[in-house]
């Protein structure tokens, strides 16, 4: 088989056949009357802010998009926090990139959700080492999408080996439930002499302590197994067994210090969300985050024509116009029409991606995540 997974290939989506259909309908309707008129279309999430910020993440494979088109394109930097208004314009004859829209629209509206629910965790313990875990949760299609996202947001790193491929960073973790299984209850020691033997020397020693007994017990056998080799400890518990997790880590933690083992870390995983990181912060020193990012609401975009041959038109509940976002001194978002003078001191955040078909941003994966991080601390940004 030549497509055994069913995958919308490259050439489909580079090609404009990763369309809905109506698309194609509206192409023969226009060219058999002989009309493609200029526009502009802006992509918004909400036309005026409301209060509260989401990241804007996709933009990578937008440029790859476009590249090639007969069209303008400008784009918030990837990264940038936004709060109402056009996330992204682009201005040419309509059938240049008619059938684009919703590719264009998938490429920014799941990897903004992804990255805004991965800032949320990144910033519940932000002194904390935090993965994500969350690859087996999606389409594998997908996977580097999501841990891309998660980097951007600045979480540490991820798991998926082949996400780890394309975004040309190692991979992390180190053992399944499945490891001690196969070993068997009572041979847990065994279980991680044979992954301390096994396993390159770079990999960290974290031992996974919760298959069989109690976890400070599984802690304190996986301490004196491996002694100073053991880098840490993790607690990924089954949600119906965990009773009061914080207690149960206070008593890992506790067990450990007890008997001179403070420098092993606690590690933990499980159906993490923001809420339950913030409850732990001050005990476990890292965390592994999956269906919290992974299960994000993917981010409302559409796009809207707002000017056709030089004149501001929209549908009803959508604002016409060409415009301009900016990012005030105090941290807000402002949408202003584009030939309106700018806010005081307001910095403007659209910025070109395409010109004449040719891309003139090149992706910054390193430069977005400072971008993300900073641009959180700027407006206050908080998880829901």
């Amino acid at each position: 088989m030549s497509n055994p997974f069913g995958i919308v290939s490259d050439e489909a989506i580079l090609e404009g056949r990763a369309t809905d259909a109506y698309f194609e309908r509206t192409r023969e309707t226009l060219e058999h009357a002989g009309r493609n008129p200029h526009v502009v279309a802006e992509v918004t999430a909400d036309q005026f802010p409301t209060g509260s910020f989401e990241v804007f993440a996709g933009i990578e494979d937008v440029g790859t998009l476009f590249e090639g088109r007969d069209v303008d394109v400008d784009a918030l930097p990837e990264g940038q926090l936004f709060d109402g208004g056009p996330v992204l314009r682009i201005e040419g004859p309509y059938l240049e990139f008619a059938e684009l829209e919703t590719s264009l629209l998938g490429f920014l509206s799941q990897p903004s959700g992804f990255a805004t629910a991965a800032l949320e965790t990144r910033l519940a313990a932000p002194d904390s080492l935090v993965l994500s875990f969350g690859a087996r949760h999606v389409h594998p299609a997908i996977a580097a999408t999501v841990e891309r996202a998660a980097l951007l947001a600045g979480l540490d790193g991820f798991s998926h080996v082949a996400a780890g491929d394309i975004l040309e960073r190692e991979a992390g973790g180190t053992m399944p439930h499945a490891l001690l299984l196969i070993f068997g209850a009572g041979n847990q020691d065994a279980a991680w002499r044979a992954f301390d033997e096994a396993v390159d020397a770079d990999v960290p020693r974290i031992a996974l302590v919760d298959t069989f007994w109690d976890e400070h017990e599984e802690s304190l056998l996986a301490a004196e197994t491996l002694g100073d080799s053991l880098d840490g400890v993790r607690i990924d518990t089954t949600g119906s067994r965990r009773g009061d997790f914080r207690h149960i880590l206070r008593e890992v933690r506790w067990e450990l210090d007890a008997r001179g083992h403070e420098d092993v870390d606690i590690f933990c995983s499980g159906g993490l969300t923001p809420d339950s990181i913030r409850s732990v912060r001050d005990i476990a020193d890292g965390f592994g985050v999956g269906s919290y990012i992974t299960g994000a609401d993917s981010v409302d975009f559409s796009l809207d024509l707002v000017e056709v041959e030089g004149e501001p038109i929209a549908k009803r509940g959508k604002l016409s116009g060409d415009k301009q976002v900016y990012r005030t001194p105090d941290g807000g978002h402002e949408v202003r029409l584009a030939d309106q003078p700018a806010p005081q001191d307001g910095e403007p955040l659209l910025e070109p991606l395409i010109r004449d078909g040719e891309r003139v941003r090149e992706p910054d994966l390193e430069g977005a995540t400072e971008r993300c991080l900073a641009d959180a601390e700027r407006v206050g940004f908080e998880s829901e």
